[in-house]
This record gives structure tokens, C-alpha cells and sequence, in this order.
């Protein structure tokens, strides 16, 4: 999310996103006979570079990429690593991401676990549209569910506890200014939401005020919480454990090999990173 490209309309769309977080109260509803407004969203733009697609908001930060001829390929490094919660979990059946962005995580937990659920939840209509036109996201079926809703509504719903294997969080607006849900009721609800084996990776700003505070958040909700090393000039993912996980280093290596042979992502580097987070702890 600290990664920075000039979008194609940024200079023509200069507004700053909606400014709210989602959990700001609802507005004083309108007379009856005027008809209730719309919410109000950042443009969706596009830029595009050495064969690799990005979203924006309408500005230059970038909210995701694809790269064009590889559209299942996780292109980003801080978003690789949120896969890292397959080092703990080799056979999910039901996977959550808390934004769309790029779909580039929904589209790879849909292809990589043909006999897991995947949902993912996004409030910007927009963001699932063009992601359907620009970014191959595959249409709905049995096995995937692209929610056009809040994330905290799906997250705090009952039906939902103790139900999800994996929760993937990655929401951010347009003013890029740190997770738009970061408060200890989220991150509860988030933990109330997993089995009790169920893992939590989320996109922080290392170097941003709101770290610290999610840090907080999700530790008061969370049994063991453990942060990889910072990429992309900024961006740390952490990995929140429902329960402290047994950390067997020479196991985790002998998984991530077995993860990196099967579909090429990264894994050394996760597990050396959870080692050296292990041991600050």
C-alpha cells in the first residue's frame, strides 16, 4: 500500500476518497419523499508499466497489480506473504479476504485450493467490476463468493463464528492513511470469526502511526501475533494466531519447500522472518 504509481486519470481526480472509516456513524436518514444518497467512492484508475497492471483510487498509491500475461500470479511481495498462513494450514476449507483489491489473493486461493470456499468482501462496486474486466477475477460459482457488502457487517455476523480456516485483511481507502478497520472490537471479531486453528495475515505500514495501534488491537484478540519483515517501503504483513501455533522451525522449512516447489512463492524468506519475530517475542 506504500508503493507509489501514477495512475492514468490522477491528475484529473483529485478527490480524496470517502474519509470515513466503516464504522462511523450512519448519517441522519433523509425525508421520506428525497431519495436516499448513494456513498460516495474514490474513482477507480488504472496504470500500467512493463507489462504490470495497477489499481488506484485516484492517486498514485497503489492498491494492487497484476501482471498482464500471468493473471493468477501474486505479483506483489507484501501480498506474497500474505499467503503465509499456508505454512500452518495445508488443506483449508474456507477462506475470507476483507478486501478486493486486485482479486490477485482471491484468485489464487481459488485456483490453488480447488476444495476450499473462498469469499471475498468489498463495498466499492466499482472495485468488483473492474476487477471482473481488467483483472480476470472469475465470475461467481459453488466455490467462490465475491460479497458486495462492509467488511465489518460480514465479520461481526454470527454466522460466520468459529467458521473461517483462514482471514486474509487488507482494507485500505484511497488516502492510504493505515487500515480503514484497526480497532480491538474488529480484530475480536475477526478471532471470534476463525477455528481454533484459523490464522489472520493483514497489510500494515510499518513506518505509520496506525501500526502500533493495530499491533495492539490484534494481540489484545489474538493468542500470538508475529510480523514478517517490512517490504515495499513500508508495508509488514502479520500473521494473528486464534491460538499460539507450535513453532517446529525445521518443520516450517521442510513446508515451505514443499509450498515453494508447488507453486513458486517465496517461503524461506517467511520462515526465517517468523523465526527472527519468534525470537523478539
Amino acid at each position: 500500500m506504500l508503493i507509489k504509481r501514477k495512475s492514468i486519470e490522477a491528475q484529473a481526480n483529485r478527490k480524496s476518497g470517502p474519509g470515513k472509516s466503516a464504522t462511523a456513524p450512519r448519517p441522519t436518514p433523509k425525508p421520506a419523499n428525497k431519495p436516499a444518497r448513494k456513498p460516495k467512492y474514490a474513482p477507480v484508475t488504472l496504470s500500467e508499466q512493463d507489462g504490470v497492471r495497477y489499481l488506484h483510487f485516484g492517486t498514485e498509491w497503489v492498491q494492487g497489480a497484476m501482471r498482464v500475461r500471468k493473471p493468477d500470479w501474486i505479483e506483489l511481495e507484501y501480498a506474497q506473504q500474505m499467503m503465509a498462513w499456508m505454512l500452518f494450514i495445508e488443506q483449508p476449507h474456507r477462506i475470507v479476504q476483507l478486501g478486493l483489491g486486485t482479486g490477485a489473493l482471491t484468485k489464487f486461493c481459488y485456483r490453488q485450493f480447488p476444495e476450499a470456499q473462498v469469499a471475498t468482501v468489498e463495498l466499492n462496486p466499482a472495485v468488483i467490476t473492474i476487477c471482473a474486466s481488467m483483472f480476470k477475477l472469475p465470475p461467481n460459482d459453488e466455490r467462490l463468493s465475491v460479497l458486495e457488502m462492509d467488511a465489518l457487517d460480514f465479520i461481526t455476523d454470527p454466522a460466520i463464528a468459529s467458521k473461517l480456516d483462514v482471514l486474509q485483511v487488507d482494507l485500505y481507502d484511497a488516502t492510504a492513511r493505515g487500515p480503514v478497520l484497526d480497532t480491538p472490537e474488529f480484530y475480536q471479531a475477526c478471532a471470534a470469526s476463525l477455528t481454533p486453528w484459523g490464522v489472520m495475515t493483514v497489510n500494515l505500514f510499518g513506518d505509520h502511526p496506525s501500526y502500533a495501534k493495530n499491533i495492539k488491537a490484534m494481540r489484545y484478540a489474538f493468542d500470538c501475533v508475529l510480523c514478517l519483515p517490512e517490504v515495499h517501503d513500508g508495508n509488514v504483513v502479520a500473521l494473528a494466531f486464534k491460538n499460539t501455533p507450535g513453532l517446529d522451525f525445521a518443520a516450517l522449512h521442510e513446508r515451505a519447500r514443499a509450498i515453494s516447489d508447488a507453486c513458486k512463492l517465496p517461503t524461506r524468506s517467511w520462515v526465517n522472518g517468523l523465526k527472527a519475530a519468534a525470537a523478539e517475542m
